[in-house]
């Protein structure tokens, strides 16, 4: 008896292979203000293709915990979600938080890297933008965008400097 094993390595061997995803990093800094009553920013990330059309959450940072104990956490975070306003508006209001995967804890002030390999893994190649949005209560609100272009397994982005609640956003 032959050993179907030729068989199998020829067929495998003729099968295309899917290109596996470049490693997508973004790297996010939060800058530390010098203001009297300080509170972390809420922060959202999503992706638009060049029409302007919403194509994928990345994250969303936010208060998912009740802040004391004992705390009527309830929804008091998310009744604050509408603050980041063009989030809002493509995607926040038609989700229900907290979203495994999307949501997560609002970031104290500093540089912060997020892997966004497994999202950018099944996004097909174009030119799209990337954008982040902050707001702070008792503070201000920033949206940066960062054009870039994808093919699949490697990735053409900009840096983009903010000038209040962001500071430098690096997508790699």
């Amino acid at each position: 008896m032959k050993s179907p094993l030729p068989l199998v390595v020829l067929t495998l061997a003729g099968a295309p292979l899917a290109a596996p995803a470049a490693d997508v990093t973004l790297e996010i800094e939060i800058p530390r203000l010098e203001v009297a009553e300080y509170h972390r920013p809420y922060v959202a990330a999503w992706i638009e293709n060049d029409q302007k059309k919403f194509v994928s959450n990345l994250f969303v940072w936010y208060q998912v915990e009740a802040t004391r104990p004992g705390g009527d956490h309830g929804d008091h975070g998310e009744k604050w979600l509408k603050d980041l306003r063009k989030w809002w508006r493509v995607s926040g209001r038609d989700l229900k938080m907290p979203v495994d995967g999307l949501a997560s804890p609002t970031k104290p002030a500093g540089k912060h890297q997020v892997s966004l390999t497994k999202a950018f893994q099944n996004l097909p190649g174009g030119t799209y933008t990337l954008l982040v949005e902050a707001s702070r209560e008792v503070g201000g609100r920033e949206l940066l965008s960062v054009p870039f272009t994808w093919d699949g397994s490697a990735l053409k982005a900009e840096k983009v400097q903010g000038s209040g609640e962001l500071g430098s956003i690096i997508l790699k």
